[in-house]
């Protein structure tokens, strides 16, 4: 829930509508799976909202952990 609430959190400050939006997380065995919205400019901020949180959720749950480059997001 964490993870949808931020999300539609941060596309309300670009859209109004943004509370309709169904994006959500879940975990499902040792996988996280990320449900973002189809425009590319929705998904970057969403992406941006939860992405701190993505490698220790993955810690969490077991996955394989993930390194990101920051020069990638600049």
């Amino acid at each position: 829930a964490g993870f949808g609430e931020l999300m539609r959190q941060a596309s309300l400050r670009q859209v109004r509508t943004a509370i309709l939006s169904r994006q959500t997380a879940e975990v499902r065995g040792r996988s996280l799976i990320i449900n973002l919205p189809g425009k590319p400019a929705s998904i970057d901020v969403c992406l941006n909202a939860v992405f701190p949180a993505v490698p220790y959720c993955l810690e969490l749950i077991g996955a394989v952990p993930i390194v990101a480059d920051p020069a990638m997001f600049d």
